[in-house]
């Protein structure tokens, strides 16, 4: 099933009469889900202004390549980072031409240089220069390189000419743009995922957690869902909104997480822990709010079960994904778990980086398996589940 649900859409948007296009082109990306940041090149701004399309897709609109303001925030690496798709509506000629070119001489094609999102182009010109050799010459070009295309249509032309080079309509865009993401990679696989923190009670009010969101849980469930699984997220207590056909099953404890987890078994074909499991939990609970008292406490503590370790030894065992976050000898220590709990595939990424742990939006990883391994550079957190759920798919066959 195409769909851009939570899909980081970066529209480009250059200087052609079917500029006026993309205001309506934001509304259908919006109403399939995505979520749109548009940049302008100086000559779109001739035709529609900025603040009509910051309005429309309730983002700033970005113009500049060296902006002292967006260099704090979203700069332009950033923006290129944030986007699983980068739509250029309208593409005219000479954008075409620059991007042959590999040029970088303005936000937009620097962008195009910067991003590993797939690039999607849909041309508008005068109809005599979209049969020009040399646009001819250049559409090959991109296309060899992997860069797909959506139109252009033929008719009227705002010149007065009649032939190919008319923008296609944004519902054709739109939908162009959500066929790049359909996928049936896991369809009909049964997939249970744990995410987020746990939390062991010392008293009614007191707890011992940690410091997960379960925004990588969670971007995993949107993954493969959308990759046509039955997806199931046990979840910790987080903030987050449920994904889309995704069952949700709230849990506390360690102890509450295991059971519910165990229970799916008998209904789960690929089991991914990434929930941050509290690895010890107060030996006993008071059932009294504990009163403050002497200056030190000692606080006893046991064991949690071990969640993973006992979905991998049970006797209708899916296939196993863990997870490894470390804050040195990452692969080593990963490896080392792996092969402890005998676990199919793990996942290891390093907490200790800020921009990549815990609360994050963004995250990097190397995925192990028996005999091979795949490292995954720092992107959006749904990027690094798309691509976990590609590898899974492929290596539990």
């Amino acid at each position: 099933m195409a769909h851009l649900f939570n899909r980081n859409v970066l529209l480009g948007v250059t200087g052609g009469i079917a500029a006026y296009k993309s205001a309506e082109l934001i509304r259908q990306l919006q109403e399939q889900g995505a979520n749109v940041r548009v940049i302008m090149t100086q000559g779109a701004m001739e035709f529609i202004t900025p603040l009509t399309l910051q309005a429309l897709s309730g983002n700033p609109v970005h113009t500049q390549l060296l902006d002292a303001e967006a260099e704090q925030g979203m700069g332009h690496i950033e923006l290129a980072r944030w986007a699983d798709l980068l739509l250029i509506a309208p593409a005219t000629a000479d954008v075409l031409a620059r991007l042959v070119a590999g040029r970088a001489d303005d936000l937009l094609t620097t962008a195009a240089l910067a991003t590993a999102a797939p690039l999607l182009v849909a041309p508008a010109m005068n109809q005599q220069m979209w049969l020009d050799p040399a646009t001819t010459d250049n559409i090959a070009t991109l296309s060899r390189r992997g860069v797909h295309l959506v139109g252009p249509a033929s008719g009227e032309q705002a010149c007065g000419d009649i032939g190919p080079g008319r923008m296609e309509q944004p519902a054709v865009i739109a939908a162009a743009a959500a066929s790049l993401f359909q996928s049936g990679l896991l369809a009909g696989k049964r997939v249970v995922i744990t995410a987020g923190p746990t939390r062991e009670a010392l008293d009614p009010v007191r707890y011992i957690s940690n410091h997960s969101s379960g925004k990588m849980g969670y971007a995993l469930a949107r993954a493969a869902a959308e990759a046509g699984a039955h997806t199931t997220v046990v979840s910790g207590p987080v903030a987050l909104t449920v994904p889309d056909k995704v069952r949700h099953l709230p849990v506390e404890s360690a102890n509450e997480m295991l059971d519910q987890s165990l229970a799916l078994l008998k209904e789960c074909d690929i089991f991914i822990a990434c929930a941050a499991v509290a690895d010890y939990r107060p030996a006993t609970m008071e059932q009294q709010k504990i009163k403050k008292g002497p200056e030190q406490v000692t606080l006893q503590l046991v064991r949690n079960p071990d969640i993973v370790t006992a979905v991998a030894e049970s006797e209708n065992r899916p296939f196993t994904v863990g997870f490894a976050a470390e804050t040195n000898e990452v692969l080593s220590y990963a490896r080392d778990k792996m092969q402890r709990k005998g676990l199919d595939m793990i996942v290891a990424n390093d907490v200790s980086d800020p921009s990549i742990g815990f609360n994050s939006e963004h995250n990097a990883a190397t995925v192990l398996w028996s005999g091979g391994e795949q490292a995954l550079p720092r992107a959006s957190k749904d990027s690094i589940a798309r691509h976990i759920i590609e590898l899974i798919a492929k290596i539990q066959r």
